[in-house]
């Protein structure tokens, strides 16, 4: 029976839990809250945030199901929306000067980026590097090197052209490099 859970699309469970079955929302829960946790804490490198996030995310995905599009991927709406709410969280904290944000604690991060990684150009010590990109790179390599996403999920969490992706991610590993090269860790 569990295989036939695995095989049901995100967008049948949503049109169940429409339909009545707010149980089924367990099976979101499920499938979304360990990948919404490490994109979240990806982006703003604090577990304690990150977790209020995540769990602010399925609050708001759940009181807006009614809202969605079940013609577009329900993955690249409930990222969309933990984006925001990560953006938000960001912005209250702004009266936080810059130096502050940066020493935001890491936890969590740094214990499983070993687990995660699995493209040559993000190996051992690279984390340190990856912390000093621009947020929007480092979200665009988060989304598509961590999250295994395509470059049309990404435009839509991110709400930009694919092809501003596709540039984004060139632009994050040509500085990604040189980052690491100025740390000297070896490619």
């Amino acid at each position: 029976m569990a295989s036939n859970r695995l095989e049901v699309t995100d967008e049948s469970i949503v049109a169940s839990i429409v339909a009545g079955d707010i149980d089924a929302y367990a099976d979101i829960l499920a499938r979304y809250e360990a990948k919404l946790h490490r994109y979240v804490v990806y982006l703003i490198h604090n577990q304690t945030m990150a977790d209020d996030i995540v769990q602010d995310t399925f609050i708001k995905a759940y009181q807006n199901l009614q809202g969605f599009n079940s013609k577009y991927k329900f993955s690249s709406w409930i990222y969309r929306i933990a984006h925001n709410e990560a953006m938000n969280a960001i912005k209250k904290v702004r009266h936080m000067a810059d130096d502050d944000i940066d020493e935001l604690p890491d936890t969590s991060y740094d214990q499983r980026i070993e687990e995660v990684v699995d493209s040559d150009i993000l190996k051992a010590h690279v984390q340190g590097c990856l912390g000093k990109l621009e947020p929007k790179y480092r979200e665009v390599i988060q989304l598509v090197y961590f999250e295994h996403m395509k470059y049309e999920e990404v435009s839509d969490i991110l709400h930009v052209p694919t092809s501003t992706v596709g540039v984004w991610l060139s632009r994050a590993k040509t500085r990604l490099k040189e980052l690491c090269k100025q740390r000297g860790v070896k490619r």
